[in-house]
């Protein structure tokens, strides 16, 4: 494509101030090989808008960057200068520009290695089949654990071939994992693991030979996709790999070895043995020791109340409720399965306890009875959650700093969008919800009905020590057992149990201006119906309102959070909802994804509840506004969020696939509506 030169210099005068520095872009520009030119010229034009000198540097370094990075490496370029320009300012975008020959080596380890990104969704799920507590992992400089988040290098480049590089990831991940499964971090001996270099350096190589040789006892496999990727053990290191290959070894035969071994001579670290940071993992384990004794405690709690339910109902004589704070037991059986039992009988354990069991048993080896003991009325805070005590992104304002994704230059915009959470005045005074619980009398009931009904679906236990019916599979097994000379097993009954359901929700409630009048009342009916019905259920679920104006006004309202129960605050909060500003919705999204990454559900999902397309006062409207909420749904369901979105937009049809799928949102054509299909609808995306 042919460009002149005076059109392209007219073209550039709106953007840069100085026209002497337009004719210097312009000279640069001309410079260039002509296949160069227009892309150049696109991305001067495009980022002068944002911050001109950067433009400027840019358009005078190109001619050495594209030869070397070509078309995408200088994008990718350009792109983290103007990432560190949001986050820190211009004078260090600037030197990132500067600093081309660093960039070029970092982007020829890229064009070799595999990336973490790439890696990631099959690492994860690998993980997830592998013993112990759900593990996270992220792309970082340091390659460690804090026994909840394992950290892998940003790329691997040990291979020109992609296969062998995504195997020093999963041996990277695998090694980190059985740190926390084969007991490096048990809470009993972490404050014994040195600390001072190089005693820490030794323990550390040790304690890798340590986990390989568990690795290879139980994971064959494993053990031979870290031998691949190690070096044979030094002659003198060899007797010491003997003795911690014995299985009864343990973090103790390390820790006393490399207090006796410390000055021989080291044979370097593994390709996948990163580091230890023993404070680091001791300060996670503190926090998650005490917090996960209060919610099995609380789970217990609940069992409890269950069990001596259904005792009441199998007894003819009601005998009074049995108050929490029960004592349970906790026996192994032969298949190394937790069992729980209380007054001598088995309980069925649900997901979150075994959840709970799994991870508190790999801290502390052995649970100590007072984990075991149900919790009493008013002992669990909210405040032991994961994230309450974590870093509140400058608490001090009350501020949250949130990405947001700017698809003209495929980036993201870094800590960009500040989110503030706001309360509503509650309003007492007026008669809305009354006159909504009155005129919507018929159709509550039926929805109660209805919820009800979820509340007490029943499945059926196979293998049971006791039960209402035999479960002949299990008999089968068992005489069959008995018939080769094994002793026979009593779990030969079936048993209906009352279905867990295991949600967290956030209703996502758009409060724009654009609401104002007949939205506004159907979407706070909604609400009412929907809380009504939803007392009938044991689902955990959250309500904020969005609204704000420009990307340093994000505000989002407290309606209900997950730790309040329904009543008549929330009922006055419900009627205090008024339209407010505009609808940046993107970073709304990734603030209450936040949030329901820290609550311990199964299933979790943000119901945005909506009239229109993402619009603010600055740019933030069309395509720009589309794609960042899209990107935010897209992060939202890597984080295991479920979105999904109910609008009266008539034009979403055009927007919607694009953002939430296909099949993740729903259009109600009349508002009237809107107070009917929401219940209709939650049942139906929770059942």
């Amino acid at each position: 494509m042919t460009i002149d030169r005076e059109a392209l210099r007219q073209r550039l005068e709106s953007c840069f101030f100085n026209s002497s520095t337009v004719d210097q872009v312009v000279e640069r520009i001309f410079a260039l090989e002509p296949r160069w030119r227009q892309f150049v010229f696109d991305w001067v034009s495009s980022v002068a808008k944002t911050q001109p000198e950067i433009a400027y540097q840019f358009a005078c370094r190109a001619g050495a960057a594209l030869p070397a990075l070509g078309r995408d490496g200088c994008e990718h370029w350009l792109q983290s200068a103007l990432d560190v320009y949001f986050e820190q300012g211009l004078k260090p975008a600037l030197e990132s520009l500067e600093n081309l020959d660093q960039f070029v080596a970092v982007q020829r380890k890229r064009s070799r290695g595999l990336e973490f990104s790439k890696a990631r969704g099959v690492l994860q799920h690998f993980l997830h089949g592998l013993n112990g507590r759900r593990l996270r992992l992220e792309a970082d400089d340091e390659v460690l654990t804090d026994s909840e988040i394992l950290q892998l290098p940003t790329v691997i480049d040990q291979s020109s071939i992609e296969a062998e590089n995504f195997a020093c990831y999963k041996a990277t991940a695998v090694h980190l994992w059985a740190q926390c499964w084969y007991g490096t971090w048990q809470a009993d001996t972490i404050a014994s693991i040195p600390r001072e270099q190089p005693m820490l350096r030794t323990f550390h190589y040790l304690e890798t030979l340590r986990l390989n040789a568990c690795i290879e006892r139980d994971y064959p496999g494993l053990a031979r996709l870290l031998k691949n990727l190690q070096p044979q053990t030094p002659a003198i290191w060899r007797e010491l790999e003997a003795q911690l290959s014995d299985p009864s070894s343990s973090v103790l035969d390390s820790i006393r070895l490399s207090a006796e071994h410390w000055d021989k001579p080291w044979p370097g670290p593994f390709v996948y043995q990163g580091r230890l940071d023993p404070d680091r993992v001791q300060a996670t384990l503190e926090i998650r020791l005490e917090r996960e004794k209060q919610r099995l405690r609380l789970a217990l709690a609940r069992v409890a109340q269950e069990n001596g339910a259904e005792q009441r109902n199998a007894d003819t004589d009601h005998q009074p409720e049995q108050p929490t704070g029960r004592q349970f037991d906790l026996k192994s059986r032969q298949d190394s399965v937790a069992e729980l039992e209380i007054d001598g009988k088995p309980v069925p354990a649900d997901d979150e306890i075994t959840r709970l069991l799994t991870s508190i048993r790999q801290d502390l080896g052995e649970l100590p009875p007072d984990y075991l003991q149900a919790a009493s009325g008013g002992e669990y805070h909210d405040s032991l959650d994961v994230g309450a005590a974590e870093d509140q992104n400058d608490s001090t304002s009350g501020a949250f700093f949130y990405d947001e994704w700017d698809y003209s230059r495929k980036a993201h915009r870094k800590r960009w969008c500040t989110v503030r959470e706001r309360e509503i005045e509650p309003d007492y005074v007026s008669d809305f919800v009354d006159d909504t619980l009155h005129r919507y009398r018929g159709h509550i009931k039926s929805l109660r009905r209805s919820f009800e009904a979820l509340r007490d679906e029943y499945r059926v236990l196979k293998k049971q020590p006791h039960g209402e019916s035999l479960d002949f599979d299990a008999l089968v097994e068992a005489i069959a057992d008995t018939r080769s000379g094994m002793e026979m097993t009593s779990r030969i009954y079936r048993k209906a149990h009352r279905v867990e359901r295991d949600i967290a929700v956030v209703l996502m409630v758009d409060m724009s201006g654009s609401t104002k009048g007949w939205i506004n009342v159907a979407q706070r009916e909604a609400l009412i119906l929907l809380a009504e019905a939803l007392s009938s259920l044991d689902d955990r679920y959250a309500i904020y309102g969005f609204s704000g104006n420009t990307r340093k006004r994000c505000e989002i309202y407290r309606i209900k959070t997950f730790d309040e129960t329904y009543g008549e605050d929330i009922r006055a909060r419900i009627a205090a909802i008024e339209p407010q500003d505009y609808t940046r919705m993107g970073a709304t999204i990734r603030h209450l994804s936040h949030i329901l990454e820290n609550i311990g559900a199964r299933t979790r999902m943000l119901i945005t509840l909506s009239d229109g397309k993402p619009d603010d006062y600055d740019t933030y409207h069309g395509e720009y506004g589309i794609e960042d909420t899209r990107m935010a749904l897209y992060e939202a369901r890597q984080r295991g969020i479920h979105p999904f979105c109910i609008t009266i937009d008539e034009e979403a049809r055009d927007y919607l696939p694009h953002m939430y799928g296909d099949s993740s949102y729903v259009l109600i054509d009349d508002i009237g509506k809107l107070p009917y299909r929401i219940s209709e609808i939650y049942r139906s995306l929770t059942s």
